[in-house]
C-alpha cells in the first residue's frame, strides 16, 4: 500500500521517509511577513493557510473585520486587503470595500505587513469609519479583485485545484454564517435565496378579510363576494359572449349585483353623516373663533406682564446690590472719610481765627464723634462680613 500513501512509515519497505523539500526564497520572505503578522495581532484568525487572514476589531461600537488575502507572488505582489461590512473612510475605495491607501499602494518585498495592519487600525482608531449602505455579503465570497488569477496548491498535492469563481455570479443576500460555510464547498450547488421577496407568491385578500382603511384610520369592510352568480348561472355561452361584448347590458347587470347596491347604500350613508358632522363644526365655529380670541388677548396680558415682572426683577436688583454688605461699608467708609475732613476744615478755621471758641469746640466735637461712630460701624461690619465669609457663601 506503499503506492497509495508515498509517506507513510513501514508496509514492508526499509527506506527512510522523503524528506520535505526546502522552503524557496519567496517562501521564506512570505513566512516573515505572516509571523510578523501574528507577532502584532494575536487575534488574528487563519482562514486558509498561507492564503487568507482575518482580523476583528471593534471602534465606536461598530465591529469590523479586515480580511488579508495574500497573492500566490506574494510578498512580490501586493496583499489585498478589504474590510467587512463597507464603510466609507479616506483609506477605502469608493465602494468602502478595499484599502487603497499609501501604505498598500507602496507595499514592497521589504514591508512589514503587521506595522502595516497596526497602522491602518490606528488611522481607524483616530478617524473612526463610518458604516456605507451595501449587502451583507462578504467579500470575496462570490467575487475576487480584478486580475487576481486562481490560487495554487499551496504545496499539499493530494488538494484540488482552488476552482475559479464566476464573476457575473449574482446572489441574494444571505445571512453572515451561510456565507462563510459555502465559501468553502466547490462540488454543492449555490444555496437558496432564503427570503427572497421576488421569489415569494403574492397574498390573495380574501372575501372575509377585505378591508379599506382611508386616510382619517376609517375602515370599511367589502361585502364578501359569493364564487358564483345564480343570475349568470343560467345564461347560455353565447348570451354570457354578447353580454361581454356589450358594454351597457354588462354595465347593467353589474349594477343590479347586492353587493354593489350594499356599497352604494353604505356609501350614500357616509355622504349624509360627513355632511351632518360638517354642518356640527360649521356651528362650532362662532365659539371656536371667540375662544381663539380669547387666547390671543390672554397672551397680550402675559406679554405686558412678563415685561413689567422683568422691569421689576431688574429694580430689585439694582435694590439689593445697592443694600448689601460689602456696599453698606463702602458708603459707611466714604461717610467717615467726609466727617473727617470736615472736622479738620473747622479746625484749620479755628486756628487762622475765623471762630469762636464755643462754636469750634461744639461744632468740632459733633463732626468727630460722627466721624468715629462711622468709622467704628464700617469695622463692625468688615468684621461681620469676614465672618460670614468663613462659614457661608460670600455676599
Amino acid at each position: 500500500m506503499n503506492w497509495l500513501f508515498p509517506l507513510a512509515k513501514g508496509g514492508g519497505s526499509s527506506s527512510p521517509a522523503a524528506p520535505l523539500p526546502a522552503l524557496t526564497s519567496l517562501q521564506q520572505q512570505k513566512q516573515r511577513q505572516i509571523e510578523s503578522l501574528r507577532g502584532a495581532h494575536a487575534s488574528i484568525a487563519e482562514i486558509q493557510k498561507d492564503v487568507e487572514y482575518r482580523l476583528p476589531f471593534t471602534v465606536n461600537n461598530l465591529t469590523i473585520n479586515i480580511n488579508i488575502l495574500l497573492p500566490p507572488q506574494f510578498p512580490q505582489e501586493k496583499p489585498v486587503i478589504s474590510v467587512f461590512p463597507p464603510v466609507r473612510h479616506h483609506l477605502m475605495d469608493k465602494q468602502g470595500v478595499y484599502v487603497t491607501g499609501p501604505l498598500i499602494s507602496n507595499f514592497t518585498m521589504h514591508s512589514d505587513l503587521g506595522k502595516i495592519i497596526q497602522s491602518l487600525l490606528d488611522e481607524f482608531w483616530k478617524n473612526p469609519p463610518v458604516l456605507a449602505p451595501s449587502s451583507t455579503s462578504f467579500p470575496y465570497l462570490f467575487n475576487k479583485p480584478a486580475g487576481m488569477p486562481p490560487y495554487a496548491p499551496q504545496g499539499f498535492p493530494f488538494l484540488p485545484l482552488y476552482p475559479p469563481q464566476e464573476t457575473n455570479r449574482t446572489m441574494a443576500a444571505v445571512p453572515v454564517a451561510e456565507s462563510v460555510s459555502s465559501s468553502y464547498t466547490t462540488d454543492k450547488p449555490a444555496a437558496p435565496s432564503y427570503g427572497f421577496i421576488a421569489d415569494l407568491p403574492l397574498p390573495v385578500p380574501t372575501a372575509e378579510a377585505v378591508l379599506q382603511v382611508g386616510q382619517n384610520g376609517f375602515t370599511y369592510k367589502m361585502p364578501d363576494v359569493p364564487d358564483t352568480f345564480p343570475e349568470l348561472s343560467e345564461l347560455s355561452i353565447s348570451q354570457l359572449t354578447n353580454m361581454n361584448e356589450q358594454e351597457e347590458v354588462l354595465l347593467e347587470q353589474f349594477v343590479t349585483l347586492p353587493q354593489l347596491k350594499q356599497v352604494i347604500t353604505d356609501r350614500d350613508e357616509l355622504v349624509k353623516s360627513i355632511e351632518e358632522l360638517a354642518k356640527k363644526n360649521l356651528l362650532l365655529e362662532p365659539s371656536l373663533e371667540a375662544k381663539r380670541q380669547t387666547v390671543l388677548d390672554k397672551y397680550e396680558q402675559l406679554t405686558q406682564m412678563k415685561a413689567a415682572f422683568e422691569k421689576k426683577m431688574q429694580r430689585q436688583h439694582e435694590l439689593s446690590e445697592s443694600c448689601s454688605p460689602s456696599a453698606l461699608q463702602a458708603r459707611l467708609k466714604v461717610a467717615a472719610h467726609e466727617a473727617e475732613e470736615e472736622s479738620d476744615t473747622i479746625a484749620e478755621d479755628f486756628l487762622e481765627g475765623k471762630t469762636e471758641i464755643d462754636d469750634f469746640l461744639s461744632s468740632f466735637m459733633e463732626k468727630r464723634t460722627l466721624c468715629h461712630c462711622r468709622r467704628a460701624k464700617e469695622e463692625k461690619l468688615q468684621q461681620a462680613i469676614a465672618m460670614h465669609s468663613q462659614f457661608h457663601a460670600p455676599l
